[in-house]
């Protein structure tokens, strides 16, 4: 076990990481015992340069650790360095592990396998679709859903985990008790309920450009894989997927409309060598190892009972996939409004739900 309040002593000195304090650690054993030593001793440590080993010991803030525990204990988070039993596992096997995360929520008694289900702020309808349905099976198959908490494509996969009495982590860009997007405060706690809010960056931290590709590379390394679901040529889910291979991680991307600049992304990965996504099974058969006995997406969602005669036609004309009121009309061969009555029907049986944009699915 290695004190908290030294590492926050060491975290508060400027131009000093991870990466830097591990191996101080590695080599001394303790904070304590490396603000014990010479300018001299601390430069045989590698990476270590004399202007380094002076401002570790008289650049340090006295102030950061009280404010750090002060702030953490306000917000109900809790602080787990590197040295710690609760530490992830999967996250401690990457080239550049933080050695502080900040948690709100637990990190104990998560699911053997986890999968970040990533992608863009600004999706399409369909996007969002195959995310939250994605995570919907993937919690349902006992997978723990990893993602960033933003906008888009992350927000769907943390609900849909969710709404499915799953668990899941969200990474976060800043402190984390500064929540990004400020519309996702709520979201935020339902995830801490249910999994962990984490970040290695410190209380009060705001949100800031340069922290997400960091981010990225905790929201794969927590992964066993990595689900692009839509992403444009730049977006930040492909910086995600390129650090989950360089983790050893495997990595998956959900095909789109062809000529859609907004799965762009997605399919260059598959050209690259990605596995193709058409539905859960093609995520968990990756690792058959940890897939739930409970999991069978080959099924497809049973008929309800007691359906009316146009009911069931209308039925039958949707899928698990959102389909427009207009095809579902054309194939049931009604006018709009008389499909839409029956769809509103069906919705209120609970057998139909509406998706914005006039979209249906089972």
């Amino acid at each position: 076990m290695i004190e908290i309040n030294g590492l926050l002593k060491l975290f508060s000195v400027p131009g000093i990481g991870s990466n830097k304090i591990r191996k101080l650690i590695n080599e001394f054993g303790s904070p304590d015992r490396i603000f014990s030593e010479d300018v001299k001793s601390l430069c045989r440590v590698e990476g270590i340069e004399e202007k380094t080993a002076r401002r570790i010991l008289t650049q340090f803030d006295a102030s950061f650790t009280e404010k750090q525990l002060d702030l953490s204990h306000r917000a109900g988070a809790a602080i787990v360095t590197l040295w710690d039993s609760e530490y992830p596992a999967l996250l401690k096997a990457i080239h550049d592990p933080p050695i502080l995360l900040f948690v709100k929520g637990s990190m104990q008694n998560f699911p053997a396998v986890s999968v970040a289900v990533v992608g863009m702020r600004l999706p399409t309808q369909y996007g969002r679709w195959a995310a939250d349905h994605l995570s919907r099976e993937l919690a349902r198959s006992g997978v723990l859903v990893v993602s960033g908490m933003a906008r888009g494509i992350d927000t769907c996969a943390h609900r849909g985990a969710i709404e499915s009495g799953g668990k899941t982590i969200a990474v976060l860009g800043s402190g984390v008790d500064v929540i990004y997007p400020p519309e996702n405060r709520k979201l935020a706690a339902q995830i801490a309920e249910n999994g962990a809010v984490i970040s290695e960056f410190p209380m009060g931290t705001e949100p800031d450009g340069k922290h997400f590709p960091r981010r990225n590379r905790i929201i794969s390394g927590l992964s066993h894989g990595t689900v692009v679901v839509e992403a444009g040529e730049k977006s930040g889910a492909l910086i995600t997927a390129s650090m989950a291979l360089d983790q050893g991680r495997e990595v998956f991307a959900v095909p789109g409309q062809i000529r859609s600049k907004k799965s762009q992304g997605s399919h260059s990965l598959i050209k690259e060598g990605a596995k193709l996504v058409e539905h859960v099974d093609d995520i968990l058969l990756e690792f058959p190892h940890y897939r739930s006995e409970q999991s069978d997406s080959q099924q497809s969602i049973p008929a309800p009972h007691d359906l009316s005669e146009t009911e069931q036609k209308v039925w039958d004309c949707l899928s698990e996939g959102p389909l427009h009121i207009d095809q579902i009309a054309f194939q049931a061969k009604m006018t709009t409004q008389e499909a839409l009555t029956v769809l509103l029907t069906l919705e209120l049986k609970s057998c139909v739900r509406q998706m914005s944009g006039m979209l249906f699915v089972r």
